[in-house]
Parts: structure tokens; sequence; C-alpha cells
């Protein structure tokens, strides 16, 4: 039980964690709730079970195709559509639902709301504590550390990391050190994009496909980044696993419990929000960043 527990809640803490760090790397740069993020979860997804299934391409320039018509696509959507009312922070609340929704009745009206799988793209298992885990997974799981890792080092060794982080902190004083905030956004929305569609991808063949797949992701990931702290990496991260593994806690040990996570997750943020508003590790005021 304690293996199994273990082995799901890493899993979906990695998950959680690669959409929570793009959540809020675009919230922290751009000031955007974007709630479109889930739905390129969801897109990268079925762009892969259609080119392997009915187009027959292999698995792995799926993935590469996938990860890059979702990101080209977020990036494009975000400078037609969200950009020239960025300002306007309800209506880009607004807007991202409702590109979430319509992605949603595309994805049912072209395949269907069918339960859907994507083959592995490595066949086998090993036996870890007693728990058959298949080589995909492993593959997942590593891969998804991997990515935390270069977004790590890509925002605390690079130049563009630099301007990322400058920008989450006073847009302002970042314009006034020659930095283009605009383009620096940009460039936050396509990472926080391909991150997305990396997590659609790589847990493609080990979860199930379905149109509304983005949606629980999406009250996870809004739970993680405000028990995290709005804006905070780090602390969505460590938020991401907490939250994984009380989810997992719940579906194993109480009854129905898989009905409760998302619930769980919530009351989980609400408590926090109670007891400490900022988060773990985010700033109560917009002024003490």
């Amino acid at each position: 039980m304690l293996a199994n527990i273990f082995v799901m809640g890493l899993l979906n803490g990695c998950v959680y964690a690669l959409l929570a760090a793009g959540f809020s790397l675009i919230f922290g740069v751009g000031r955007i709730l974007h709630l479109t993020h889930t739905a390129y979860y969801m897109l990268a997804a079925y762009i892969i079970f259609h080119l392997v299934g009915a187009a027959g391409v292999s698995p792995v320039l799926a993935v590469f195709v996938s990860v890059l018509a979702t990101t080209i696509g977020g990036v494009l959507f975000y400078r037609l559509l969200i950009e020239p009312v960025r300002e306007h922070e309800t209506t880009v609340l607004i807007m991202t639902l409702a590109l979430a929704m319509f992605f949603q009745e595309v994805m049912l009206l072209i395949f269907g709301g069918h339960f859907r799988g994507v083959p592995a793209m490595v066949g086998g298992f090993t036996t870890i504590w007693g728990v058959k885990v298949t080589y995909q997974y492993v593959l997942s799981m590593v891969t998804i550390v991997f990515v935390l890792a270069a977004v790590w080092l890509l925002l605390s060794k690079t130049r563009l990391g630099i301007a990322l982080r400058a920008t989450a902190q006073d847009r302002e004083v970042a314009n006034l050190m020659g930095i283009n905030v605009g383009l620096t956004a940009t460039l936050a929305m396509l990472i926080a994009v391909a991150l997305a569609a990396i997590a659609g991808a790589v847990v493609s063949p080990l979860y199930v496909l379905e149109p509304a797949m983005w949606t629980h992701p999406l009250v996870v990931v809004l739970a993680v980044v405000i028990v995290g702290g709005m804006g905070s990496i780090k602390g969505s991260i460590m938020a991401a696993f907490i939250l994984a593994f009380a989810e997992t806690l719940i579906v194993f040990l109480v009854p129905n419990g898989a009905f409760l996570r998302g619930a769980f997750s919530l009351f989980i943020m609400l408590v926090v929000l109670m007891l400490r508003p900022e988060g773990l590790y985010g700033v109560f005021f917009e002024g003490e960043r």
C-alpha cells in the first residue's frame, strides 16, 4: 500500500510540478492567470494520439511534433488574443477560460467523448518494493526531472533567466534597466506552454485521454500556486508534491476517494488562504516584491 502511494504520488507530483512551474512563470512575469494552460496539456496528448494512431508516425517524432506545434500555437494565441488586452485582468481571465473550453469542444467534435490511450514508447517493467513499475513510467519521470532541472538552470544561470526574474519582481524597473518586458513576457509564455505540452506528452501513454482531462489539473494547479505562493516557482514545485501525495492518500485510504481528490486540494488551498494568504513563498502585497 505505502509503495503504491509513493509511486503514484511521485508521478502526480512531477506532473503537477511541471504544470505549476509554467503557470507560476507566466503569472509572475506577465501577471496573467492563464486558465488555458492545462488545455495545452490536453492538446499535446491528443496530437500524439492522432499522429501515432491515425498517421502512423513514430512515438518519438510524434512527441517532438506535438510539443513544437502546441508551443507555437500557444504563443500565437497569446500574441493575437491575450496580449492586446493583457492589462484588463477580468477580460484575460474570461478569454483564457473560453479558449480552453473551445479546445475541449474541438477535441470532442473530432475524437468524440470516448476514452483514448496512447501506446507506450518503451515496453517492459520492473518491480520496486513489490510494486510493478513500467519502464514508460521511469522514462516519464526521468524526462520530467530533467525538464525541471533545465528550467531551474535557465532561470538561475542565464541572461534570459535574469530578465525573467527581474520582470517578475518589478516590470517598471526592469523596463528602465533596458529589458524588453513585452518580449520577456512572450518568452515566458513560450516556456510555460512548452512545459504544459511536455507534461501532456510524457503522461499520454500513462493516463487516459478524454476532452475534459484538463479540468482537474487546472483545479490542482490553481491550488498549488496559491499554496506555494503566487509567482513562486520554488513554492509551486513544493506545493505540487504536497498536494499530489495528499490526493494519493485520499484515493487509496478513503472509500470513493477518487471523487474527493479535487475537493481535498481546494480544501487545503482554503486553509492556506486563511492561515497564510501569501502562501509558502509568496508575498502579500505587490509592493513587497
